[in-house]
């Protein structure tokens, strides 16, 4: 992997870290609990693409 790839990643990577920790932050915050959950979805996905850029390395 080239260094530029490699900015790439852990650009991407922290990315996706912000998105986790600002849905969770939103998801509790929130009373309707259909856009609760609808956060909480989101913070899912974003843990997943965390793992995917996470397991390029």
């Amino acid at each position: 992997m080239t260094s530029k790839e490699l900015l790439y990643v852990e650009d991407a990577l922290s990315h996706e870290q912000f998105m986790q920790k600002c849905s969770k932050n939103a998801s509790s915050q929130l009373q309707d609990q259909a856009l609760s959950d609808y956060l909480k979805e989101l913070e899912t996905k974003h843990t997943e693409l965390f793992n995917k850029f996470l397991n390029l390395l």
